[in-house]
């Protein structure tokens, strides 16, 4: 099993625990969590794109050029491009430059979002919310096959391509495309009719009941003839690992605090309580958040209902003290990955 980790960028510029630092610094704090992964062996490091105050990535793959001169094995990805709102023209040009620049570790983690920011900001109608997902979708697999792409579409979202060349051409050949789905057993069918990748992210309830879908993806693929090796799952959730589980409830809960009642104002979601995030933290639940042997526990007991090929974790909720960021990714990489990679290396 592939372990990784990804970030949304998340900026606080004046927490309530501690001191607040600058976007630059944010930034820079960044790559150096992406380089420390890289260094502890993690597998791979994802950028979400948002348009936030509070998310300070906009353009994901800025960020990856960035760190894939500074690393030297660890793919660098995307989580996700938010492909609704983007020209999947652009998106393949910028990722196979990634991929040249990195040495074939690029990958594009292709989504409709969680969040609806970029539509107005690019002048997109949620109204075609589904129909923009599907056709820039298509666009870009007919982009990743050909260099010379020719292309009809629906007519209503662009025009159609009758040739062009889409370049440069990236080192990897079909460079990696993800398909990100939050809980659509519809999402799920698509990723798997298409023979791609399938992301699932899990940031509440139990982590079981997502079971469906990965049954329906993998079913899906295999009517569509697609092999089973090739039908390869991920699962994303929130988590922090320290020494110890009490270390690691203390640190995560005012940030943990923060972003979800933050996200709850928007959404209509009741207050998080302390007890919400304890439930999480159950075996059972949600988050992978406590001690390394915690952490090891829960992502194993996850792959018996997933049988996952990669695990991902989004420690750095709201602005998590960055010493306690760089502590959380070096115990995920030198205590919990090498015990699941040994116990799933067999299974």
């Amino acid at each position: 099993m592939e372990l990784g980790i990804y970030s949304f960028g998340d900026y606080v510029p004046d927490p309530p625990w501690g001191e607040g630092i600058s976007p630059a610094q944010r930034m820079k704090n960044l790559i150096e969590e992406i380089v420390l992964a890289d260094q502890v062996g993690l597998d791979v490091f994802a950028i979400g794109e948002h348009h936030r105050h509070d998310f300070m990535v906009s353009s994901p793959v800025t960020v990856l050029a960035a760190a894939a001169s500074l690393t030297k094995k660890i793919r660098l990805g995307s989580a996700v491009t938010v492909l609704s709102s983007e020209d999947p023209v652009r998106v393949f040009e910028e990722f196979a430059t990634l991929d040249l620049l990195s040495d074939g570790r690029a990958e594009i983690m292709a989504g409709r979002g969680s969040f609806i920011e970029s539509f107005p900001l690019f002048g997109f109608d949620l109204d075609d919310y589904e129909e923009l997902f599907t056709e820039k979708l298509d666009l870009l697999l007919a982009i990743r096959k050909s260099e010379a792409v020719t292309w009809a579409g629906s007519g209503k979202f662009r025009p159609p391509l009758t040739g062009q060349l889409v370049l440069p051409r990236p080192l990897q050949n079909p460079l990696p495309v993800i398909i990100a789905v939050g809980g659509s057993p519809e999402s799920a069918a698509r990723a798997g009719q298409l023979g791609l990748p399938l992301a699932l992210a899990i940031i509440g309830g139990q982590p079981e009941r997502f079971r469906p879908f990965v049954e329906i993806y993998r079913e899906t693929g295999l009517e569509a003839g697609h092999k089973p090796e090739d039908l390869k799952v991920q699962i994303n959730q929130h988590g922090f690992i320290a020494e110890t589980s009490q270390e690691a409830a203390e640190s995560a809960w005012p940030p943990y605090q923060l972003y979800m009642n933050r996200l709850g104002q928007e959404r209509g979601w009741p207050p998080v309580t302390r007890a919400t995030m304890e439930a999480g933290r159950h075996p059972k639940g949600h988050l992978v958040l406590g001690s390394p042997q915690e952490a090891i526990d829960k992502i194993l007991a996850e792959n018996e209902y997933f049988k996952m090929d990669r695990f991902s974790v989004q420690f750095n909720v709201a602005g998590i003290p960055h010493h306690q960021m760089l502590k959380s990714i070096e115990l995920f990489g030198t205590r919990v990955a090498p015990e699941v990679r040994k116990a799933t290396a067999t299974a």
